[in-house]
């Protein structure tokens, strides 16, 4: 693992990340503390991510058809997750939105992000952790374009 960290510390670090989360999701979708499968978890987060797609970007995004998007979008909105909310400009779009339910899932994921932030607080100096929120908030604006996540 060492030599994955100084070869690519970002590669290290997203890996470990996406290994808690992975864990996390399929030990609750094991106890069946969530009432999605392990691939709605990873659609209803992409949706959250997109925000508020249509139907159709959403789709896209996954490249899936859009009956089969549909189908997924549905299911999440049966239980619970997701609603459709009808755009103001034009009645006949609607957009994809999480819901409550879809937050209070998230929540327990956002509490270990939660708890690296302060680890990294106590262990860098305030300049440091400056300069690494900095850098954080570049890759996210700059370096990876491909998925429009602004709100």
């Amino acid at each position: 693992m060492s030599e994955m960290r100084d070869s690519n510390p970002l590669s290290a670090v997203y890996s470990k990340f996406r290994a808690l989360y992975y864990r996390d999701v399929l030990h609750k979708v094991k106890l069946r503390e969530l009432s999605l499968t392990t691939s709605e978890v990873y659609c209803v987060d992409i949706i959250h991510n997109l925000n508020k797609p249509t139907i159709q970007e959403f789709s896209n995004f996954i490249g899936i058809s859009s009956p089969n998007a549909t189908y997924k979008v549905n299911s999440l909105i049966k239980k619970g997750y997701l609603k459709k909310v009808q755009s103001e400009t034009d009645k006949r779009e609607y957009y994809l939105d999480v819901t409550e339910k879809y937050y209070r899932y998230y929540n327990i994921n956002q509490k270990y992000l939660d708890i690296i932030e302060n680890r990294l607080r106590e262990t860098l100096s305030e300049e440091e952790f400056n300069i690494f929120n900095n850098t954080l908030i570049k890759i996210y604006d700059e370096l990876i374009p491909e998925i429009p996540l602004d709100e």
